[in-house]
């Protein structure tokens, strides 16, 4: 495999040249947002939902947006025909840019963007016969979940109490209420009906957790979108995560204990053929209301 690609303020350059001034805002305060963006066969997948969330994040913290829709389209494009893997994960960070240490915004600072991508791993598929374990743990994040912001120190503590205890993700329960996982979204199924938390301030708005929810309509499965108590959640019949990098996975096992009957549901295996489906067609998923 050849040298990795990377964008850096405006230069493509290999990975092992790009440097950042240690005052930056990113590095010193976690002040900045990132998105990263599958791309399948080169195609970015989803890739307006992705910018969308990218502008909504930087308007979020208040940080200027150095580029137009089709200026990031197209960098994201670039990346990708610069680095050799057919399916790529297209990590995107902007900064609030190099300053003296302040807390107050810089004035007059532009900001830092890097893009980088790595080859996009296949989810292993004894993952997709046999499902994932995960634990359950307070969330005790900001309240502004909705952001995707480098400061992930509480995400990452929490996957790192998830992969001490053998298991692949956390799901969160806030004031009695699930809310996600540390890097995805999570869905119960109780009965027939899929049941999804409603977007808020407490969950990231994700671009996968819509895609399901279209396809479930699509299908015919019924949804609801609404708070989901953590007592449905444990005794729901199937549990799902999702997330741009892992797609669609069961969940088979929360803290030791089985999901169901230990297996991926066959609402789980209806979902996951209609994502392989999707992925196949290249299409961006259409506006979801939640």
């Amino acid at each position: 495999m050849g040298a990795q690609t990377v964008y850096l303020n405006g230069k493509f350059m290999p990975l092992e040249e790009a440097r950042v001034p240690v005052l930056d805002r990113g590095f010193i305060f976690g002040d900045g947002v990132y998105e990263v963006i599958p791309a399948y066969a080169r195609e970015p997948f989803a890739l307006e939902g992705h910018l969308e969330r990218l502008e909504a994040s930087m308007a979020g913290i208040g940080l200027r947006n150095p580029h137009s829709r089709a200026e990031w389209a197209k960098l994201v494009r670039e990346v990708i025909a610069r680095n050799e893997p057919d399916d790529q994960a297209v990590y995107l960070q902007v900064t609030r840019g190099v300053a003296p240490r302040d807390h107050a915004f810089p004035v007059g600072v532009p900001p830092t963007v890097f893009m980088m991508s790595n080859a996009l791993k296949p989810v292993p598929r004894e993952q997709v016969e046999a499902g994932v374990a995960a634990v359950s743990l307070a969330d005790n994040r900001w309240l502004r979940c909705n952001l995707k912001t480098t400061a992930l120190l509480a995400n990452c503590l929490l996957k790192q109490a998830a992969v001490e205890a053998g298991a692949a993700e956390c799901v969160l329960f806030r004031d009695g209420f699930l809310t996600e996982g540390s890097a995805a979204n999570i869905f119960a199924v109780r009965g027939q009906t899929l049941l999804a938390p409603p977007k808020s301030n407490l969950i990231l708005p994700g671009i996968t957790y819509d895609l399901v929810l279209e396809l479930a309509r699509g299908d015919a499965i019924a949804v609801e979108v609404r708070p989901v108590a953590e007592a449905e959640v444990r005794a729901a019949d199937e549990l799902w995560l999702s997330s741009s990098t892992k797609e669609v996975l069961a969940i088979t096992t929360l803290d030791g204990k089985p999901v169901g009957n230990g297996k991926p549901g066959p609402i789980f295996r209806r979902m996951y053929a209609l994502f392989e489906a999707r992925k196949a067609r290249g299409r961006r998923p259409a506006a979801v209301g939640a």
